[in-house]
């Protein structure tokens, strides 16, 4: 009997590196499966290998799709797609929205699920609470999407795209994500720690006070992930079409 396979898609990044350490813990309750990871930039840290040894890394460019045939030659089909790639920074976004578009869509991991046989791969999509317009607090996933910056709107064409592409999928949007540093350490700034740097050495700083979050706890997302992974490789969950917040979405105030 074929071992089931689940594949992190930006699994170098921060909730990548969060989502593998806890992927690579398996209960006794849990059904086995085999792990691996995407990466893009750069080969992954040795800190992140050898605190996940037993997963299979593989370098894909999410623009052109290159890497994926490798996936399916050594891993294979994939029972579990979680794709945490993404270009995030708004401000990167909208400087270059062309690759903002181009990787935050992911018409080539999709255009690589479908030469696979039809619903036997769940994918879950990590987007985000700007998809929102941001004229009042605690949206529900009923209400209409309207972003007012070219991430936002990346993230609601990757949601349009894979909602009529893809049979099975999970596409959470979450706020602001926090929590400790990963095993490998990223560049990208972390809120918690961000502010402990700067109070650290006592500099004076301002703080949004025009916004409603909903911070979310990097491992509550990782546990929530999980669950929709277990459930899905068990077989208790054989069709899935879901998009929702992993909390009380809430956006900026314009």
């Amino acid at each position: 009997m074929s071992r089931n396979r689940v594949l992190v898609v930006g699994g170098t990044g921060y909730l990548g590196q969060h989502l593998l350490q806890g992927l690579s813990e398996i209960k006794e309750t849990t059904p086995s499966y085999d792990l691996a990871f995407t990466y893009h930039s750069t080969p992954p840290p040795q800190a992140l290998v050898d605190a996940i040894p037993h997963s299979f890394p593989f370098h894909v460019d999410l623009r052109t799709g290159h890497g994926f045939d490798a996936i399916s030659q050594t891993f294979g089909q994939p029972h579990v797609v979680i794709n945490c790639a993404a270009l995030s920074i708004p401000r990167a976004c909208e400087m270059d929205p062309s690759s903002a578009m181009s990787i935050n869509v992911p018409s080539a991991l999709v255009k690589w699920l479908l030469n696979f046989s039809e619903g036997s791969t769940l994918l879950i999509h990590l987007s985000t609470d700007q998809v929102y317009e941001g004229t009042k607090s605690f949206y529900t996933e009923e209400d209409g999407t309207e972003p007012v910056n070219v991430y936002g709107k990346s993230k609601v064409a990757a949601e349009q795209f894979i909602s009529t592409s893809c049979s099975n999928f999970a596409i959470l949007r979450s706020s602001i994500i926090f929590g400790p540093q990963t095993i490998s350490p990223v560049p990208k700034s972390l809120p918690i720690q961000w502010m402990d740097s700067i109070l650290a050495k006592g500099d004076r700083v301002d703080f949004f006070h025009d916004e409603f979050r909903c911070p979310v706890y990097v491992k509550d997302l990782v546990t929530i992930i999980q669950t929709l992974t277990y459930r899905w490789i068990s077989g208790s969950a054989s069709f899935l079409c879901v998009c929702m917040h992993v909390v009380n979405v809430v956006v900026l105030f314009c």
